[in-house]
This record gives C-alpha cells, structure tokens and sequence, in this order.
C-alpha cells in the first residue's frame, strides 16, 4: 500500500520546517516542502481578515498530496485555501495557534503553554521536531576523533539573537564564563554547536573565551548536533529556542537552560520552561551540575498516535 502524500507549508525558518517534517515522518508520509511566500500587501495583514483567496500568496502547487500540515502565520491561508479547491478529501494540519477559526482545519497542534483548547486542537508538551532517538543514537560516533574521550562531556547548544533575547558581547560572555568554570570544576570536555540564528560573533567568541579543552563547531553541522546529543552527560541550551530545547529532551539527559537578557515581555517563554522544569525535564544553569532522569519526551510520535488520517 502506497504512503499518502504530504504537503508541508512553513515559512522557510528551520524551527518550523523542524516541526512540520517531525509530524510528517511521525505519521509516516510521503511528503514535500513548500517555502510560502505572500504577495506584499497581505504580508502585513492578520490571517482573520485575510481573504482565502489564491492572490494572497505567490506559490503555484500542483503536486498530488492528501494531507497539509502548515507553521507559522503566513500558512494559514494557503492551507486553507488549498484544501478548499481540492477535488479530493484533504486533511489539513496546522503546528502552532492559527489565529483563526478552528473550523477551518481538521486538527491544530498548539503547545500547552500557549493555552489553546478546543474539540480538534491537541496540545503538545513544547515544540515537536524532527529528530529522532534513533538518529541521535547512531551519530555518536561522528565527534569521538575531535573529543577528549577520557572525560565527560558537556554539551552547550547556542541559539541566537530574536526579538525578545538580547546576544550582546557582554551576555554572551556572561554565559561563557558559567560554563568555563563548570567544566573546570566539574573536569569536563566541553562541546559547543552553533545553530543557524548563532552569529558569527559568537562563535568567534567561544574560540577565544573557551580553549581550554573544548571542541567548538564552528558552522551549522546536523550530524555534529546530533553526535553532541548522544555523547553529552550534560547538556545546556540557550533560553531564546524552545525547539532546540524540546529536542534535548528527547534524550532523557539533564538540561539546563543559559539565560540571556530580555528585550521584551518573553511570558510565553518563561511558560514553556516552567511547564519542562515541572516535569523535571529542565533546570536553569548557575554554579553547579547534577544529574537527574526522566521520561525522554518524543511528543512528535504520541501525537501522531491522536491523529487519524482515514
């Protein structure tokens, strides 16, 4: 029996497309990438009172596909739309709030800290994403030549600037200094992976403020990601990226969390880490390490599980 097809619909950020193609494999599809683009004018206009009509977005798609699942403000509408035309049964999927009636998609994924309820919404613990514990575990030989194998391993997982964390020189070596004497203290090699929004800066930063026993990586490497997932006792993530903070808890390992200054009211973030710190999953980063265990959390296959594609 043949797979059904799968349209994904983001806006082309990696944490989304991380989030669509999780769903989409969880669900077993066979699915395809469509980076949306909207026509000028309604880049500025709330999905509400946006018209689901095809002259609000650019995109052409005329590829065969039974489910949509769609990220992000700016898929809304084509979804909808899509589904709307089609001559077929379609099931459209939409991660995050939508911001408009629910009735226009057969289900909404929404983290629980969001606080959205409804009869075809399900509520996710964070973000989903698209790493498995099987990837994880089969890349952890891909550092062990550039790693001091005789030590434990901390891994630090850098983020980058957004609209409500501030990457100043300052703050960042606030982080960095944490995170030397920890290793210093505790006897550690050190493992820093940059990701897509980490400033060069930064990454030069960690080159001249950690060198003492540390592999820093210095450009975007998915499989180097992953080997530091696999190999760390410790893992810590900066607070600016609740994606990359739920895939750390795919691996049932301590997470501790790098607080950076905030430029604006960050509540729907502060809501995301309470809710891992309940569930014993993180711990904010200061003087000390411990270790401590949980339930690794795959919330991209439990909500597979609720979906029903027939």
């Amino acid at each position: 029996m043949s797979k059904l097809k799968g349209l994904l619909l983001t806006e082309g950020l990696h944490g989304m497309i991380s989030q669509v193609e999780g769903l989409a494999k969880a669900l077993d599809l066979e699915y395809f990438h469509e980076k949306i683009e909207l026509n000028n004018f309604w880049k500025m206009i709330p999905p509400i009172i946006t018209p689901v009509q095809k002259f609000v977005f650019k995109n052409n798609i005329d590829n065969n596909f039974d489910v949509i699942i769609s990220c992000g403000r700016k898929s809304v509408i084509p979804s909808i739309y899509l589904k709307k035309i089609s001559h077929k049964k379609i099931i459209n999927i939409h991660i995050q709030n939508p911001k408009v009636s629910h009735k226009n998609f057969n289900y909404i994924i929404a983290p629980e800290h969001d606080g959205i309820s409804g009869k075809n919404v399900i509520s996710s613990k964070g973000a989903l994403h698209y790493l498995t514990i099987e990837e994880i575990k089969n890349s952890r030989d891909y550092l062990q030549n550039k790693i001091n194998t005789k030590k434990d391993i901390l891994t630090l997982i850098l983020g980058g600037p957004t609209k409500y964390y501030n990457y100043s020189t300052q703050n960042i070596k606030t982080v960095f200094s944490k995170i030397k004497n920890l290793t210093e203290k505790n006897n550690l090699h050190l493992v820093v992976i940059p990701s897509n929004r980490t400033p060069i800066e930064t990454v030069s930063l960690a080159k001249s403020e950690l060198i003492n026993d540390a592999t820093i990586i210095e450009t975007v490497d998915k499989k180097a990601y992953l080997s530091a997932l696999s190999i760390a006792k410790y893992i810590v993530v900066t607070c600016d990226s609740s994606s990359m903070i739920s895939e750390a808890a795919l691996t049932g390992k301590p997470v501790y969390v790098a607080m950076m200054e905030t430029k604006r009211n960050d509540k729907r973030f502060k809501e995301f880490r309470k809710l891992f710190e309940n569930m014993n999953i993180l711990r904010k980063l200061d003087d000390k390490l411990e270790t401590w265990s949980y339930e690794k959390l795959d919330e991209a296959n439990r909500v597979a599980e609720l979906i029903n594609l027939k």
